[in-house]
């Protein structure tokens, strides 16, 4: 392996920077683990705002679109980033049935290696991840556009 950036103030060794984007001279098989169901998953999927009213808030929630009262699964596909006033506005009900409509229909993510380097970028991290991460524009929404 190769180190293609540096950070440049955090030392390894005198004359040794720690590498933050290296390169493999071969490939390296990583096992397929699907992408954990979490809320910070679900929050980074959906761009951090409520797919009902487009709100941005740190008051975010997990609304199931087909209520788990109502035989909905816990899955990528029927769970969505609601803030808590449309997530209690919606209650026990459908979107349709609440009068509400999504931004976008809620997928499983693509890639989980992909989607964890948007993650990272998003937060603020590894700028400089950028230029190796295929469709990244560098806004908190585009993750969302990578979706499967």
């Amino acid at each position: 392996a190769e180190g293609l950036e540096h950070a440049h103030d955090q030392l390894l060794r005198p004359g040794l920077n720690r590498p933050t984007v290296i390169r493999l001279r071969q490939f390296v098989r990583v096992p397929f683990r699907p992408l954990p169901l979490t809320r910070r998953n679900v929050f980074h999927r959906d761009g951090h705002r409520c797919q009902y009213c487009g709100i941005s808030s740190e008051r975010l929630s997990i609304d199931h679109i087909l209520p788990r009262s109502r035989g909905g699964p816990h899955s990528w596909d029927n769970v969505t980033t609601a803030c808590l006033r449309c997530n209690v506005h919606k209650g026990n009900r459908t979107p349709r049935e609440a009068g509400m409509l999504l931004a976008r229909q809620p997928r499983r993510p693509l890639s989980g290696p992909l989607f964890e380097a948007q993650r990272q970028m998003a937060s603020g991290g590894h700028h400089e991840w950028a230029k190796y991460v295929d469709g990244w524009e560098g806004e908190a929404g585009d993750a969302a556009a990578l979706v499967a």
